[in-house]
């Protein structure tokens, strides 16, 4: 018998950053080398996922062969909630939990409850915010509600159950998801954003069919958002002409339903934001191969062991958790983050638009389900 080939995941690759000699004053806010301010932090909570998506987490790489982290590598629930107090001090306003699947990690709540008290140097509550694939979200939503999450986000590929059941490659099936976003409805954790990656000759078809269930079925309360299939890692075999351009998507809809732009729901909005001419509601179109969004990027990624992510395709990361449990104080660690978000200079995608060279080429990028996308 041939040995088995696994393919190498390690892409945990971290340096501890040094801690700065000079504290970073008390209320002090930070940009990047870019002039882009710190404004959202994502929290991966787990590196496990019960889907086997192919652009994300395909199954041939992720089996039942592949390590994942043991529990005492991850962060404590109150080790993610000091950080996230640190940078909350720094400019953080929104909060969003990922994965992996979030909802797989066990007292979640918990987290979520101590997070949402956490407050802004002005006494003001958080945006706090859960990406899940809705597999659990029927069970769970009452629960997160009652934690203190404001809102939710549903990763959904498709309407018609062969395609999600393919996309997904676990035969969940799609009326669970549904049932899901119904209940988030339910218990007050709405709008309901969902997500649609569109992988051109894989699920298009389902283009038309998504946009017409959430706007004929849920009177504006959830919003469709359609991503372009991206080039995140190294596992999901991207190549660009399956990536079907944000461009050619937005003619399909119009082509069906009068659309008007909207405009920005923030800075460092992510979303092109569209509205339904009759009002019933609107789509998004997040279009990070085509139309790169790094100008404006305030995002900062946090894995479920400690590791700081500058940008989506980074191929390392800065190790907070060994400044944590090595008994750096929160002045220090606010003088080490602020420092490291000050030298920021990613802008991989805008790179790539350009044909210019990326950096760390050469170098695995970090995997999707990792830092939560």
């Amino acid at each position: 018998m041939s040995e088995r080939v696994i393919p190498v995941m390690d892409l945990r690759q971290a340096q501890v950053p040094p801690l700065p000699l000079q504290p970073l004053p008390e209320g002090a806010l930070v940009a990047d080398a870019l002039g882009r301010a710190l404004h959202d932090l994502r929290i991966s909570v787990t590196d496990r996922c019960n889907f086997r998506c192919s652009y994300c987490m395909p199954k041939e790489v992720f089996d039942h062969y592949h390590q994942f982290l043991p529990h005492a590598e991850l962060l404590s629930f109150e080790e993610i909630t000091r950080l996230a107090g640190i940078f909350v001090g720094l400019g953080v306003r929104k909060l969003r939990l990922t994965g992996g699947e979030p909802l797989l990690r066990r007292g979640i709540e918990s987290l979520i409850a101590m997070l949402a008290a956490l407050r802004t140097p002005e006494g003001q509550a958080l945006d706090l915010t859960l990406t899940t694939n809705g597999s659990l979200l029927a069970r769970k939503a009452a629960a997160l509600k009652a934690a203190g999450l404001q809102r939710i986000t549903v990763s959904l590929d498709g309407l018609d159950d062969a395609v999600f059941q393919r996309m997904n490659d676990v035969g969940f099936p799609v009326g669970e998801v549904l049932r899901g976003i119904e209940t988030a409805l339910d218990v007050g954790l709405g709008p309901v954003k969902v997500n649609m990656v569109v992988k051109r000759g894989v699920n298009e078809d389902q283009i038309l069919p998504m946009a017409r269930h959430f706007r004929d079925h849920y009177g504006g309360a959830v919003v469709l958002r359609f991503i372009e299939y991206m080039d995140v890692g190294a596992t999901n075999g991207w190549r660009m002409d399956e990536v079907l351009p944000s461009r050619e998507l937005l003619a399909r809809l119009q082509a069906e339903f009068p659309l008007r732009q909207l405009d920005a729901a923030a800075p460092g909005e992510t979303a092109e934001r569209w509205a339904y001419a009759d009002g019933r509601g609107e789509i998004g179109l997040i279009s990070s191969v085509t139309q790169a969004f790094c100008g404006d990027c305030n995002r900062a990624r946090l894995s479920t062991e400690g590791k700081l992510y500058t940008c989506l395709f980074a191929h390392a990361g800065h190790d907070l958790r060994a400044l944590l449990r090595g008994g750096a104080s929160d002045a220090q660690m606010r003088a080490a983050l602020g420092a490291l978000w000050a030298r920021r200079d990613d802008r991989y995608s805008q790179l790539r638009g350009q044909g210019q060279a990326l950096p760390g080429d050469g170098s695995r990028r970090v995997e999707m389900h990792y830092i939560g996308g």
